[in-house]
């Protein structure tokens, strides 16, 4: 009888699970509950990866901050270092010089006034792909004086990890630290990752007239009756790199009930959303572990390799479309979409 059902309603939606006898809806509920303490099992899964990811991280420090002497121009590299760098050079074809750096002033083109290696995060954030679009040429000003990007998990119950971006004194703002933090929802989401829950960032202590994310708009008004014209200046949002640390913020939920945000507004606040959550885990993920092939230009072709191919190594030709797609399933941490829509229908393929 149920595989009557099955073949008449092939390639329907609904009313097949609605109309199968009790015993049979029994059945499915007692397989829902299995799936239940599967999902518990997940989560456990998923919490023991981040607590290995921290002991990791404890290891992983010491080169971190070897890394940071070194580019900061604190210490040389050592023979050794250099021989083991060489060595991976060698084991791979040269390189292209791919890198988008800014040419050093003319002051710096004397070796002997060269501290560390100039420029090295700001190149670094310039070769990845989203972030280098989002850096104005005011921005690049700021980002000179970068010389660190740190990750650090949180020591709370809730699970998420923080980014430190460390300068050095300079004209734009105070603060030598800018720092965002994301959030783990507590339960993982359906294909057992980690959901995004939120984003915090940082209130920026911008020097006098050096706000990066603002700019004056200067109009001017006629009065109608004197005709005498007045300057009006208006500050207004800008675009800039900065803006990363003012995260886009989702709608309440009460709101989304009442119905008081419009579905443009949610779309356009589900990408922004989805923009900096992927930068978020780009920077965990790829530019703070390996900032060296971000700055020489050979991650690009890593990137670029995996446009190329598909998950059987064949070559693949399809659209942009279907190359976001791809990265979505790459991804290890999923964000969380705006909009609360209902399960589809149950439908037999």
């Amino acid at each position: 009888m149920v595989q009557g059902k099955l073949d008449t309603l092939i390639g329907k939606p609904s009313g097949y699970i609605a109309s199968l006898p009790p015993v049979v809806k029994r059945r499915i509920e007692g397989l829902k509950g299995i799936q239940q303490e599967h999902a518990k099992i997940e989560n456990e899964f998923q919490l023991e990866i981040l607590e290995l990811e921290k002991k990791f991280a404890a290891r992983y420090a010491p080169l971190y901050s070897r890394r940071s002497d070194i580019i900061t121009g604190k210490a040389e590299p050592t023979d050794e270092e250099v021989a083991a760098g060489e060595a991976a050079d060698s084991d791979e074809e040269e390189e292209d010089d791919e890198a988008r750096v800014t040419e050093l002033d003319e002051s710096a083109q004397n070796a002997d006034d060269i501290k560390g290696i100039p420029q090295f995060w700001l190149t670094a954030l310039k070769n990845h792909a989203i972030i280098g679009d989002q850096i104005t040429e005011k921005d690049e000003e700021a980002l000179k004086h970068l010389i660190d990007i740190r990750l650090e998990y949180l020591e709370s119950k809730q699970a998420g990890f923080k980014l430190l971006f460390v300068f050095e004194a300079n004209e734009f703002f105070e603060d030598t630290v800018l720092e965002k933090t994301y959030y783990y929802q507590e339960e993982v989401g359906y294909g057992g990752d980690f959901v995004y829950d939120k984003a915090v960032g940082h209130d920026i202590k911008w020097k006098t007239d050096k706000d990066l994310t603002k700019k004056i708009e200067i109009k001017k008004q006629r009065n109608k009756n004197t005709k005498q014209v007045r300057v009006v200046k208006k500050v207004v949002p800008t675009d800039s790199f900065f803006n990363f640390f003012k995260p886009p913020q989702p709608p309440s939920v009460e709101a989304l009930e009442e119905g008081d945000v419009e579905e443009e507004e949610l779309e356009a606040l589900d990408e922004k959303l989805e923009i900096d959550y992927q930068i978020g885990e780009d920077l965990k993920e790829r530019i703070i572990p390996r900032a060296i092939d971000y700055f020489t230009g050979k991650a690009l072709d890593y990137e670029e390799d995996e446009d190329e191919f598909d998950e059987d190594g064949e070559f693949s030709d399809d659209d942009d479309e279907d190359e976001d797609d791809e990265d979505d399933e790459r991804r290890k941490v999923r964000a969380p979409s705006t909009s609360q829509q209902g399960a589809e229908e149950c439908k037999q393929q």
